[in-house]
């Protein structure tokens, strides 16, 4: 039996040494919460997902950066988005239109020299084009203001021209398409070689906008209101064991991040701006937001179907037994209300592409579960994501739970640990900075905490800092507060009072890690030609 674990353990750690270098597929949802998949104590029909869960691992404490671009960017490179530009930092700016350093490469970049060859379907929101960060095809997704054209995307970064009376499309549907199409040409074209396929899907994010049979699947499912959702998660998660705290208790003064009076005008006397108890909303009130969720419900229930598209493929081709395959989200669910774009008709279908519907923060709340608050927070709800790990040839535990720490910025040494890929120190004459990720391959094997010195956040002043199981954060304007996550990722029982040393030392951390990232900004920025040094911030 030693014999065996030590065997496997090997495996993982060294698959070359037993079969080829394995296929790697990362698929990423858009505001995505922690308890939205089946297989993390959601009701949302997620079977493919779940799936891949019940014969893979579940990473119950995997972290994003609380935002679109900032995620992504951390995703692709293995830094923090500070580190690389692409989010703000005290004095040097950076945001989601920063511009990286030039040794800020992209994973594909890495992979290249061994054989792989790299596909991307789906959003990009990284800066510069798709083909230039090492990519071989693309699907750049840049409309997401309406599911239902592709007017506005772009092909290996050459803009796309859809008929004048185009039907019939969808993004999420359209995202599989190319990404199943990407894998049949590399079956029939480059099968000798290992593949990397970076899918981020935009589903759920806003506009809510899905099919109507996908919508009509969950139009009464939630008419008793999200106090009642977050309760049966709740109760799920406990019963999976994925989780080890209280449930949060409700905000009810905490509504999106930016407020657009106009866009609640636009909405009408159906839409919340506050987390209230379900009992003291209108009847008009409980359907208007209901059916939003039955709308987010529907989203994600395509995505996992579409993944199920993509799964079937790899099976077709004979290469899921040795891909590895993860899913996670970008950031959590998000309690944002707004309308943009072609704006918002009141009386089109709730849904269709004539309006314009996001989650908000009571729906919100309850796909974060069990988790405090939403996206572009720093606090649980806001950076907590599933993750999902699957690899047939090289992970042999199934339906397991893993508890270690983890962060986006884990990925990139994971994958070139796992494929045999040492990182280069430079990159053409210029030194590479270490990074700040694990390769998260040890805790493939067992579950075993992943030995680091902290974990880090900062996004619109909204500040953190995870260290073992001590957590230190604040919101912008607040004090700092201390949580002991071990028993309390529900973030209720602030202990800085009582441990005002521990509240120092965690701040003295969090102050040299953001020093630290300044420091090489400035240095790294300061041979960048004028103009493309400075980032503003995007709104998402």
């Amino acid at each position: 039996m030693k014999l065996a674990r030590a065997l496997a353990c090997l495996f993982v750690l060294c698959p070359s040494l037993f079969a080829a270098k394995p296929n790697v597929v990362f698929i990423l949802a858009d505001d995505l919460g922690y308890s939205d998949l089946g297989c993390y104590g959601g009701e949302i029909e997620t079977p493919n997902l779940d799936s891949l869960a019940k014969n893979g691992l579940r990473f119950t404490q995997f972290y994003n950066t609380a935002r679109c671009w900032p995620t992504r960017g951390a995703l692709m490179t293995g830094f923090y988005a500070q580190q690389i530009h692409r989010d703000g930092l005290p004095q040097v700016g950076g945001g989601g239109q920063g511009v990286r350093q030039s040794w800020a490469r992209l994973l594909p970049d890495f992979l290249k020299p061994a054989g792989y060859r790299s596909y991307h379907s789906g959003k990009w929101h990284i800066d510069g084009k798709v083909l230039d960060g090492g990519f071989d095809r693309s699907l750049d997704t840049r409309n997401q203001g309406n599911f239902f054209t592709a007017e506005g995307n772009a092909i290996d970064d050459v803009p796309v021209n859809p008929p004048a009376h185009e039907k019939g499309y969808y993004t999420t549907i359209a995202t599989a398409d190319h990404a199943i199409d990407c894998l049949k040409d590399h079956a029939a074209n480059h099968d000798a070689k290992p593949f990397f396929h970076y899918i981020p899907f935009i589903a759920p994010h806003f506009p809510l906008h899905a099919l109507p049979e996908d919508i009509a699947k969950y139009r009464d499912k939630y008419l008793e209101g999200w106090d009642k959702m977050r309760e049966a998660r709740f109760a799920r998660q406990k019963e999976m064991g994925i989780t080890n705290t209280t449930l949060s208790a409700l905000e009810r003064e905490v509504g999106p991040p930016y407020a657009f009076p106009d866009a609640m005008k636009a909405l009408g006397s159906g839409e919340v701006n506050r987390p209230l108890p379900w009992s003291e909303l209108t009847d008009e009130q409980r359907r208007f937001q209901a059916t939003k969720m039955a709308i987010h419900a529907a989203m994600v229930d395509r995505m996992d179907r579409e993944i199920g598209r993509i799964l079937a493929q790899l099976k077709a081709m004979g290469a899921f037994e040795n891909t590895l395959i993860f899913f996670a989200s970008d950031n959590g669910a998000s309690a944002e209300i707004m309308v943009r774009n072609g704006g918002h008709d009141p009386a089109a279908s709730p849904g269709s592409a004539a309006t314009y519907l996001c989650l908000g923060p009571g729906f919100s709340s309850a796909c974060n579960t069990p988790h405090r608050r939403h996206k572009t927070w720093v606090h649980e709800g806001g950076i907590s994501t599933p993750l999902i790990a699957h690899w047939p040839a090289g992970i042999t535990a199934k339906n397991e739970l893993r508890t270690t720490p983890a962060h986006v910025i884990d990925i990139v040494p994971t994958v070139l640990e796992l494929v045999g890929i040492e990182k280069p120190k430079e990159w053409k004459g210029e030194p590479i900075p270490e990074a700040p990720g694990h390769s998260l391959a040890p805790a493939f094997a067992k579950d075993e905490t992943i030995a680091r010195n902290s974990l880090w956040w900062l996004h619109e002043d909204n500040k953190a800092i995870r260290v073992g199981d001590w957590k230190l954060v604040a919101a912008k304007g607040d004090a700092w507060a201390l949580y002991d996550l071990k028993t309390d990722r529900a973030e209720q029982n602030d202990l800085a009072a009582k441990m005002p040393d521990k509240v120092k030392e965690l701040e003295a951390a969090w102050q040299k890690q953001t020093d630290d990232f300044t420091t090489l900004v400035k240095k790294t920025l300061s041979d960048q030609p004028k103009g493309k040094a400075k980032g503003k911030k995007a709104k998402k």
